[in-house]
């Protein structure tokens, strides 16, 4: 007896302890839980500690509130151009409303993709290929409206649709890497035709530059010279206007000046006056003249300090002198020499040539006659 009332008040504890335990639900964050109770929706459990009917409410689903992502497996679709291309599509939603997620669709997972694969196929069917890989954020826009205008009422919310990868074909995609390559190419040529052209200008515009430079330091050059020489100019016909120099002295520069005229491998036939010393007087006396005409007359300072280049110009005229008969001499003997034997027969021998007449005879119009 003792034992039959043992197993009876165990069975009472455990019924008591089943049902306290489905009469009980815990529900974590970012869940909600269906209640149905007999068959019929009943409530929506939110998060936390919530109290059911034991055996008559029952939960129906568990239903996920957190955005979820889901990858499609690579979809075939043809574009516009009849060209073949596998796409891969990404899907971000959120389930809403729990409960006409739980009773509007069956399974609303597999409706997101069947819907997605339709409108892509939809969408990529009337662009090319070209447009279709360059028109990514446009056919993301456009299936994103589509399935959040048709999911809204399943209580799902598509909030992002990314298309992951376009392969197309083999053969397309060799196409395209040719081209791509040819046209890299064409660029390639094209800077480095622009880059040819550039140097060109700038090398001649260098150059431009440099002949502008060289030729404005050339003609700064000849003008300085050009003005160095005119004050060259200016202070010896200052210094010989200041000195007023006269006649002898002159006449003791030009004779100055003879041995640098008789020095010299070309010089081989040079003038000499016939009367030296007059002619140096005329030429002095010339020079003199001009001097008085223009009014540059002789200082007394000039002239007191004169008698000493006087006495110079005397003991180089003497000199002249001597070296003038030399000279006749030497051409008298060379000329005799090329006589003698030298010239062909039949032609008579030129006349001797005295000194006299060499150094004598002056030329038409004042001026000597060249040996």
């Amino acid at each position: 007896m003792g034992t039959v009332i043992a197993v009876l008040f165990g069975a009472v504890a455990l019924i008591i302890v089943i049902t306290l335990i489905r009469a009980v639900r815990i529900v974590p964050q970012q869940r909600q839980d269906v209640v149905e109770r007999l068959g019929k929706y009943k409530r929506t459990l939110n998060p936390g500690l919530n109290l059911l009917v034991p055996f008559i409410d029952a939960v129906r689903t568990k239903v996920d509130m957190r955005e979820q992502v889901v990858s499609f497996p690579p979809q075939p679709v043809i574009t516009s151009d009849n060209l073949v291309v596998s796409i891969d599509t990404v899907l971000y939603f959120k389930v809403v409303d729990s409960v006409r997620a739980t009773y509007e669709i069956s399974n609303f997972l597999q409706a997101i993709e069947q819907l997605t694969v339709t409108t892509l196929r939809n969408v990529i069917g009337s662009l090319d290929l070209e447009r279709a890989l360059t028109s990514r954020e446009e056919i993301n826009r456009h299936l994103s409206g589509v399935l959040d205008e048709t999911t809204g009422r399943w209580g799902i919310k598509v909030t992002r649709v990314e298309i992951k990868a376009i392969e197309p074909p083999p053969s397309i995609r060799d196409s395209m890497e040719k081209q791509m390559r040819a046209e890299r190419d064409r660029r390639a040529a094209i800077l480095n035709a622009e880059g040819h052209k550039q140097s060109q200008i700038l090398s001649a515009e260098g150059e431009k530059q440099a002949a502008v430079l060289r030729a404005d330091g050339d003609r700064q050059a000849r003008i300085l010279q050009a003005e160095g020489q005119a004050k060259a100019i200016r202070t010896v016909f200052d210094a010989i206007h200041q000195a007023n120099p006269s006649q002898k002295v002159l006449a003791y520069q030009y004779l100055q000046a003879l041995p640098q005229i008789a020095n010299g491998q070309a010089n081989k036939v040079w003038i000499v006056p016939a009367e030296l010393t007059k002619a140096l007087e005329g030429l002095g006396g010339a020079l003199g003249g001009l001097g008085q005409m223009a009014g540059d007359a002789p200082s007394e300072q000039a002239s007191s300090d004169a008698s000493a280049v006087e006495r110079e110009a005397a003991e180089a005229a003497r000199a002249a002198a001597e070296a003038a008969q030399e000279v006749t001499n030497e051409v008298r003997a060379a000329e005799a020499q090329a006589t003698s034997g030298s010239r062909p027969a039949g032609l008579p021998a030129p006349e001797p040539v005295s000194p006299a007449n060499l150094i004598g005879e002056t030329a038409p119009e004042g001026r000597p006659e060249r040996a």
